[in-house]
């Protein structure tokens, strides 16, 4: 019988926001596998390095980093997750348990979701949820995301700035994501809208250089992709 493929959510950046139960199948499977860019060190990895320190299981751990573009114009890599669904399934075929490590929550704009849908049909697959970017920015922010019946919009910010503006027109409260080369174009429309002195700035999230901004402090055309803008159209969800 085929071993399992498990998806955890390793949290926004802060070893310590990881399950308990992410850490426990962290630190049991043989098998390790994370996204990691064309050349260098995978953010993933290095967010889960402190829980690898301590004993690997028996017979080793093997680690797998799946190379991609981590651009926008090339992502997801779909030859990329071809080749690594072959990978890890000889290794749940074998009967090695496998685990993919994923910033966040592996089902809130995830990579794992491309390796989920290319082997949960042939393997069985468990998803650990995780803390995700969403829920960590509205907390070191200090600003919670909606009450009542508010409506809360998650909005990725390489929309058009024709759709961006419709769907923030109509927002309660929103979740401006992946902002990166974007900034400028956000600010415009919020600006349209007048939501621009109520909207919140976070970049890197519980990580080491994490920055916290009201949006018009903010000088720069672009922002990491790592960032977030939380706007509210109250200013406060409590008001």
């Amino acid at each position: 019988m085929s071993a399992t493929l498990y998806g955890l959510g390793i949290g926004p950046g802060d070893p310590e926001l990881i399950t308990l139960k992410a850490l426990r199948l962290l630190q049991a499977v043989p098998v390790v596998a994370y996204p990691a860019p064309e050349h260098g060190d995978s953010l993933a990895r290095r967010i889960v390095a402190p829980h690898l320190d301590g004993p690997a299981p028996a017979g080793g751990r093997t680690e797998i980093a799946i190379r991609m573009p981590l651009v926008e114009a090339r992502f997801p890599a779909q030859e990329v997750y071809d080749t690594a669904s072959i990978e890890l399934g000889d290794h749940l075929r074998a009967g090695r348990d496998v685990a993919v490590l994923c910033e966040g929550d592996p089902f809130f704009y995830g990579s794992f979701m491309y390796l989920f849908g290319r082997m949960a049909e042939t393997f069985p697959v468990e998803v650990v949820p995780g803390v995700s970017s969403l829920t960590a920015c509205a907390a070191v922010l200090g600003a919670p995301l909606a009450a009542r019946n508010d409506v809360l919009t998650v909005v990725p910010a390489p929309l058009p700035e024709a759709e961006l503006r419709t769907r923030l027109a109509q927002a309660d409260a929103a979740a401006i994501i992946k902002v990166g080369r974007h900034l400028a174009k956000v600010r415009r429309v919020l600006g349209d809208l007048g939501l621009d002195t109520e909207a919140r700035y976070i970049e890197h999230a519980t990580m080491a250089n994490q920055s916290v901004r009201r949006l018009d402090d903010v000088g720069e055309d672009a922002a990491p992709y790592f960032s977030m803008i939380l706007v509210h159209r109250r200013g406060e969800a409590w008001r």
